[in-house]
């Protein structure tokens, strides 16, 4: 990302504290992350995601996940782990977040699931900080369904359609947000950027 588009995220997440914006990666790119998250659901790689610290099955999501090694990533996500490093560097030092690390997941939702209303940090998981969702679904269309709904603090929602190429970001703590259902899989890459754990001593 060119450093006066750094900027802008920073003075978004600075006022507003969310920000949506195009293109985090060339085409090529995003094309390459959607075909391998494809390829290892369809080959029984992506597993039922669950909640919490305790990792407990819920109804509440509908997703299968796959996470990644971030620090081993492979050919496909590694432009996309290096756009994450840049970001979290930036929020850093501009933003004085204390951010150590990210973590990220492939997330399918087939046709009709869902991700009921919550928030990305829970009690158990105070670690996370940021968080960012960039989307792998090409020719994404309204009728399609499936919109990130944001729940903004005046009491408003914001949706954001899953189309290929979009990152949204937004302070963990701070927005509330479900997943709506679609009428067609979607793909996505969930991630947060996280601090130390509270009480850590490293």
């Amino acid at each position: 990302m060119d450093p006066a588009r750094i900027d802008a995220v920073i003075d978004a997440l600075a006022g507003e504290g969310w920000c949506v914006f195009e293109d985090l990666l060339p085409g090529a790119a995003t094309a390459a992350l959607a075909g391998e998250c494809a390829a290892l659901h369809a080959s029984g790689e992506l597993t039922a995601a669950r909640i919490g610290r305790e990792k407990v099955a819920s109804t509440l999501r509908g997703d299968h996940t796959r996470w990644f090694e971030m620090d081993a990533p492979t050919a496909a996500q590694q432009p996309y782990v290096e756009a994450l490093e840049a970001l979290r560097l930036a929020f850093n030092r501009s933003l004085m977040l204390g951010l150590v690390e990210s973590e990220a997941h492939y997330a399918v939702y087939p046709p009709g699931a869902r991700y009921a209303r919550h928030l990305d940090q829970p009690r158990q998981l105070e670690a996370r900080v940021v968080s960012a969702v960039y989307y792998l679904n090409a020719d994404w269309r309204a009728e399609d369904g499936g919109a990130l709904r944001l729940y903004l603090d005046d009491g408003s929602h914001h949706d954001v359609l899953p189309q290929a190429g979009r990152m949204v970001l937004f302070l963990s703590s701070r927005f509330e947000h479900e997943v709506l259902p679609a009428t067609r899989e979607r793909m996505s890459i969930a991630c947060w950027m996280r601090r130390r754990e509270p009480g850590s001593l490293i």
